[in-house]
């Protein structure tokens, strides 16, 4: 994938992302929105290398750097489903925060949906927010994104249960035939 949108571009994981991917990634303000504690905190370069090397050699890419004219700024990806869910994935993103608040998340958002629908075949794209992260409800909603409710103690952050909201968009154009 290498979608351009804007001075921001969506494209494939390169080495060479290592010292960003930890610059960026290495704040507890996106740590503790991140859905899976598989992210660590403190990111470190030695994490970013380690996955680098996993998301590069994978056959199946749906995760991908947000990039600008210099280097990564974030990442956004799918997670597909299986068995009687295998038309549906997952979303999943963030970005570095010196790069917050100025469309980019939701216009990535949008291009990543377009094609999940339009190049995966995908019927249902969905993402499930923590309840304390009101911004991301937002990317969501503005990218098109209806919430279907809200999933009570659902999830334990930082020592915290937490309610989630289910958020997703449905391809209108498979729903419709």
């Amino acid at each position: 994938m290498n979608q351009v949108f804007g001075r921001y571009v969506i494209r494939d994981w390169r080495r060479d992302d290592a010292s960003a991917i930890a610059k960026y990634a290495n704040n507890r303000k996106i740590w503790i929105n991140m859905y899976d504690d598989a992210f660590p905190y403190p990111y470190t370069i030695e994490d970013a290398e380690a996955f680098l090397s996993r998301a590069i050699q994978s056959d199946f890419r749906t995760f991908y750097a947000i990039s600008d004219e210099t280097e990564a700024i974030g990442a956004i990806g799918l997670t597909p489903r299986r068995g009687v869910h295998r038309f549906t994935a997952e979303l999943g993103y963030w970005l570095g925060e010196p790069f917050w608040d100025r469309g980019i998340m939701t216009e990535t958002t949008r291009t990543m949906t377009d094609y999940a629908f339009k190049e995966l075949g995908l019927h249902r794209v969905f993402a499930e927010v923590y309840v304390t992260n009101p911004a991301s409800a937002r990317v969501l909603e503005k990218a098109g994104f209806t919430c279907e409710g809200t999933l009570r103690a659902s999830v334990v952050k930082d020592g915290k249960v937490l309610d989630q909201m289910l958020y997703a968009k449905i391809n209108d154009v498979l729903s419709s035939t």
